[in-house]
């Protein structure tokens, strides 16, 4: 049985820890309104291959996340399977097809430009790329620098701005990527739904950027797309677009099906299932919120008070776009000590820089439940099956990482992806500046209320089946809906 302090040490380094978790003697082992819009994978699914390509992906957008903000919306939390999403739209008129990625970190919709210089033409996802043309739209606008989108989304007038110079924007990440380009009103295609599984076209006005030149990764085609669709919280993303139009309730919420695949993402009032919420953070550029403590099976960890104290680069962010969760190595070593406290004779092997075990029982028979504690007494339990995934037969790998290791700028921020929010309803009610969530059976179905009407309606999960060409094959068969849920009495949303 290794000591405590040669478990503490060994959870600074993912070689230490396989080191001083195993028994002396054992070999290590051998490596081992009212819209609906259909929200896919980015990534296809596999075996064992694909979880080291998605916690690279994981690093680029945690980057992202501390810089300027990139955080994809959605996923199925399974890192052998994927769950990073984009979604179908159409713009113009006549409407063409776009894919963009959901993303809860950034603010603004944007298409690469018809104009725009390496932007991919070809995507290794097996899609068609579109290029936006505002020519080929009767219904497109450029916006100009002196409109008041633009002075809105600078704070005031631009230096040197004019008439008929166009609005200009710029994106810069974390990890080196970049968009340029300027502002395009034009109408957002959707399919309104009118009833419990019944749509009809629907249209909304929108302001968008509209790509010219793309840097980094958003320039290669190995997995483009079109573009990036922001549900921040600032007033020049599409749902706060739609909200100040008086379309839709500034709320919208997810619920990530990792049992059955699939799930559901709705915009409006969800009234069943009732949810917990804890307020968000004022002034943060995140969905951040106070983390009070952590029990793990029941029993408080004992860490410092100020380890979960919110700043820059400090505190704890809800990220549904990052397939893992992060935790500051202090309480990342902490965790790992007492989720494998009955377990000392475990033998650990390296699959890919991850921590993976054989067992061939019940992982949640034979762990204990993670739960975190936030403000206001809204608490995340997190069961064996969402921290573990399994990697093959009786295998199964930690899906916690020390953010020490992972990023410097991130080393103290708790940062929870898709594996602890999977199977279970979040929403974020932007209207009241809170969260919540719930567990809850993805795979049914929730009831969205329209506050105008008092209207309830189903909204159901979702899962799409089909395949692609260009070389990879694909079966979308885990997906989201999307559903914007009007206040407006003519446009009824559900």
């Amino acid at each position: 049985m290794a000591p405590r302090a040669a478990l503490l040490l060994a959870a600074l380094a993912l070689p230490l820890l396989l080191a001083a978790a195993a028994p002396a003697s054992s070999d290590p082992g051998p490596a081992a309104v009212t819209g609906v819009f259909q929200v896919r994978r980015k990534f296809p699914p596999g075996g064992g291959g694909n979880i080291a390509a998605l916690r690279a992906h994981d690093g680029r957008r945690h980057g992202r996340l501390l810089a300027a903000a990139d955080v994809p919306l959605g996923g199925l939390g399974l890192p052998t399977d994927t769950g990073l999403y984009y979604t179908e739209i159409k713009l113009g008129t006549p409407p063409r097809t776009y894919y963009v990625q959901v993303d809860t970190g950034s603010d603004i919709l944007w298409v690469n430009c018809i104009s725009c210089d390496r932007c991919p033409r070809k995507s290794g996802l097996g899609l068609d790329l579109t290029l936006y043309d505002p020519k080929a739209s009767s219904t497109g606008s450029e916006v100009s620098c002196d409109q008041g989108f633009c002075a809105a989304t600078y704070g005031g007038k631009l230096p040197g701005c004019s008439a008929n110079v166009p609005c200009e924007y710029k994106v810069v990440y974390g990890d080196g990527s970049s968009t340029t380009g300027f502002f395009i009103t034009d109408t957002l295609q959707f399919d309104q739904v009118t009833g419990d599984g019944q749509t009809q076209p629907g249209n909304g006005s929108v302001t968008f950027g509209c790509g010219a030149q793309q840097g980094g990764d958003l320039g290669t085609s190995n997995q483009a797309l079109d573009g990036i669709i922001g549900f921040g919280q600032a007033n020049t993303s599409m749902l706060s677009q739609l909200a100040a139009a008086g379309k839709v309730k500034k709320i919208f919420s997810h619920c990530l099906d990792t049992i059955k695949g699939g799930g559901i993402f709705a915009i409006g009032n969800v009234v069943q299932p009732k949810v917990k919420t804890t307020p968000l953070i004022a002034d943060m550029p995140h969905y951040n919120v106070n983390l009070k403590s952590i029990d793990v099976g029941g029993t408080a960890l004992q860490l410092p008070a100020d380890v979960f104290k919110t700043g820059e680069k400090k505190g704890t962010i809800i990220d549904s776009g990052t397939t893992l969760t992060y935790l500051p190595e202090l309480i990342f070593k902490e965790v790992m000590l007492a989720v494998f406290k009955k377990h000392q004779d475990i033998t650990f092997h390296d699959v890919q820089s991850f921590l993976c075990f054989q067992y061939s029982g019940s992982v949640d028979d034979g762990f204990p439940t993670i739960t975190f504690h936030f403000e206001d007494d809204l608490a995340l339990h997190v069961y064996p099956h969402e921290y573990f995934f399994a990697n093959g037969n009786d295998m199964y790998c930690v899906g916690f990482q020390n953010g020490g290791s992972q990023s410097k700028d991130g080393k103290d921020i708790v940062l929870m992806g898709d594996l602890v929010l999977s199977n279970k309803l979040v929403v974020y009610d932007l209207e009241n500046q809170v969260i919540g969530w719930t567990d809850y059976n993805c795979s049914s179905s929730i009831k969205v209320k329209d506050d105008k009407t008092g209207a309830v309606h189903t909204v159901n999960s979702h899962d799409i089946s089909s395949s692609s060409s260009s070389g990879w094959r694909f079966q979308w068969h885990k997906s989201l809906v999307l559903l914007l849920v009007t206040v407006v009495c003519s446009y009824l949303i559900c």
